[in-house]
């Protein structure tokens, strides 16, 4: 594991409602990644997480390419209202960075789906890892979750934490993330 520098903990204000926030930077020789622990003051002992990756497009910019900025609105407004934490993976792009992404996207843009376009650019169709996640997990004493995602492969990465219930994220698909999210569901398993 790389070594990780923690922040204090800040309140961050949200249209969903108030959160506070605590940052978790990995740092090794090639690159620093930042991590985010989104939480509300009422943590239970099993609470709902959502580890979200890093989506600049669909999280700040709004693409409706994919349905990544629709599943972290749903889950701020779920957490908001019963109580959990988000962490914000910062895996751009299933981690093979922003630029890749666009490069993917642009593959995309000429026919290929997003595994296509992954393996087309040198990469498996999910390069995340899961590390920096489980040591969030365990800096704030978190032994089991319901898990907030429709991925398995991320339930079948979390190895060391119990995993009491699976809470699929349904998002209404629309003419432009309709065939990701088919290969999302018939490529890769996903839960949709």
């Amino acid at each position: 594991m790389k070594p990780i520098k923690i922040s204090q903990i800040a309140t961050l204000p949200t249209k969903y409602g108030t959160f506070n926030i605590q940052a978790f930077k990995e740092h090794d020789k090639e690159h620093d990644k930042e991590h985010l622990a989104i939480f509300t003051d009422n943590l239970s002992d099993t609470p709902i997480v959502r580890v979200h990756s890093e989506c600049l497009t669909g999280d700040a910019l709004g693409s409706v390419k994919c349905d990544c900025g629709e599943q972290l609105a749903y889950a701020q407004a779920l957490i908001a209202k019963e109580g959990g934490m988000i962490i914000y993976h910062r895996q751009e792009g299933r981690n093979i960075g922003l630029l890749n992404k666009v490069n993917a996207y642009a593959l995309q843009d000429q026919g290929l789906d997003t595994i296509q376009a992954n393996h087309q650019l040198g990469f498996k169709a999910d390069e995340r890892t899961y590390e920096v996640v489980e040591f969030i997990f365990r800096h704030f004493g978190i032994r089991q979750v319901k898990l907030l995602t429709n991925n398995p492969s991320k339930i079948a990465s979390l190895k060391k934490i119990d995993i009491k219930e699976i809470l699929p994220i349904k998002i209404t698909p629309n003419p432009h993330n309709q065939g990701y999210l088919q290969v999302k569901k018939e490529q890769m398993g996903h839960l949709l």
